[in-house]
């Protein structure tokens, strides 16, 4: 079964979730949208204080090329524009929204009609991804009308839907694909029209053999697309990683996946633009999964934008009593959050309670040179050596072993049998060279 080539490991799915319909989160009293919820420069608010908006409403206009627009996922009356923590811990401008009803703008089309059908133009879908505010929803959030963007002198021969979901615990793709399957499938030939391509595959773990079979019974009546089962194998969800298992091509170190004729996209990213193109729907709202070994009631929910996290999991059952950490997103590349009381955000994918028993680090120990994180880096990199460099500060050497080349899937850390946080440095050290990296520029 096809994977990708180098490194790689295998921790538990613990999908307690898989199979959970997906359910709409209660809209509460009032909802805070940040103006920057993914990569690039943070958008511009566009409405005041004493403003009234409708669902989809522009609140934030995209300020350059490498931004995107924000919209309301409410209707009500701006009550202001302030600061408010996100997720990672950082204050971000952001609209606060008193809610009132539920008025959408008349140009969305809210009918359960599935439009098959797009005689636009690829400048015309592109405008529309681009007004729609839309961004990869696979965790990197960068805008999707750049990444269909191809640079001059770059052609794609191939689309690649990511609908892996190789981290543990999280199952939103996964529920996503079962209850819209089709409209992906649409979704991904208006993308495939946007690239002009003629092919297009959507990987998906072996672990997920329902998805499997539903989209490759659908994709019958799709010229072009065929459904890749793949090896169950982390982090085969890695852009790179993905390239390599389905057609084979390694993409160059500090190199986009365009330079092997590839273009990305997340599945629930190919389904926004489905809801963008055919529906004129602006991105809102996006799937959530609530999760952990005790949690009371894991689940996949509809969360609009905006909505403190805290209010979705009271929806969720609460957060288990002997909660020791609480992540955003998977265990592997999530981070902790300091509380719940932040907006849920375009790249939000899950909450995960982790016990307290499992949520203590173990007492670190010398390394012993076993290379095991060597040997399961899908980057091919030194883990143990970046993790020295970083601490003693040795930027330049980091920057030629290739830190910028870290996926930070965290493999390296949860083989490493001295519990280093081997990931941690190489983090800091990252961040440090990129800095440094950008300003010689």
């Amino acid at each position: 079964m096809k994977t990708f080539k180098m490194g790689g490991i295998h921790p538990s799915e613990n999908k307690l979730s898989a199979g959970r319909p997906i359910q709409l989160a209660n809209i509460p009293k009032q909802v805070v949208i940040p103006l920057s919820h993914y990569i690039g420069n943070p958008s511009e608010a566009v409405v005041k204080k004493g403003d009234f908006v409708k669902v989809g409403q522009l609140i934030g206009k995209a300020n350059g090329f490498i931004s995107a627009n924000v919209h309301a996922s409410v209707s009500g009356k701006v009550n202001k524009i302030d600061v408010q923590l996100d997720a990672s811990g950082y204050k971000r401008l952001a609209v606060f929204i008193d809610v009132e009803g539920d008025e959408w703008l008349e140009t969305i089309d809210r009918t359960p009609t599935i439009i098959s059908e797009c005689l636009l133009s690829r400048e015309e879908i592109l405008k529309k991804i681009q007004d729609a505010g839309i961004v990869g929803l696979g965790g990197a959030t960068f805008p999707a009308h750049v990444k269909l963007s191809p640079p001059p002198g770059k052609k794609a021969e191939i689309l690649i839907i990511n609908a892996v979901e190789c981290e543990s615990y999280l199952t939103c793709d996964h529920q996503l694909m079962l209850e819209k399957g089709e409209e992906i499938l649409i979704g991904v030939s208006i993308l495939m029209r946007v690239l002009d391509v003629k092919q297009a595959a959507i990987g998906i773990e072996n672990n997920k053999k329902d998805a499997i079979a539903h989209l490759s019974k659908l994709a019958e009546k799709h010229t072009g697309i065929r459904i890749e089962a793949l090896k169950v194998q982390y982090p085969q969800g890695g852009e790179k990683q993905l390239i390599d298992a389905i057609i084979q091509r390694q993409v160059p170190s500090g190199r986009i996946p365009i330079e092997v004729g590839a273009v990305v996209q997340n599945v629930g990213t190919t389904f926004a633009v489905y809801e963008a193109v055919q529906k004129n729907k602006p991105m809102i709202e996006r799937v959530l999964t609530i999760t952990g070994k005790e949690a009371s009631n894991p689940g996949n929910y509809l969360v609009r934008l905006g909505i403190y996290l805290a209010s979705v999991v009271e929806q969720a059952g609460g957060v288990p009593a002997n909660t020791g950490k609480i992540v955003g997103g998977g265990p592997m590349m999530g981070r902790s959050l300091m509380n719940l009381n932040v907006p849920m955000a375009k790249g939000s994918a899950g909450i995960l309670f982790i016990k307290a028993e499992e949520s203590l680090r173990k007492p670190i120990q010398n390394c012993i040179r076993c290379t095991k994180c060597v040997r399961v880096c899908p980057m091919g990199l030194e883990p143990f050596l970046l993790m020295n460099q970083s601490e003693r500060n040795m930027w330049p050497e980091m920057e030629k072993n290739r830190v910028m080349d870290c996926i930070e899937c965290g493999s390296c850390s949860y083989t490493c049998p001295s519990n280093r946080p081997l990931l941690d440095y190489i983090r800091f050290g990252k961040t440090t060279v990129g800095s440094i990296i950008r300003n010689r520029k």
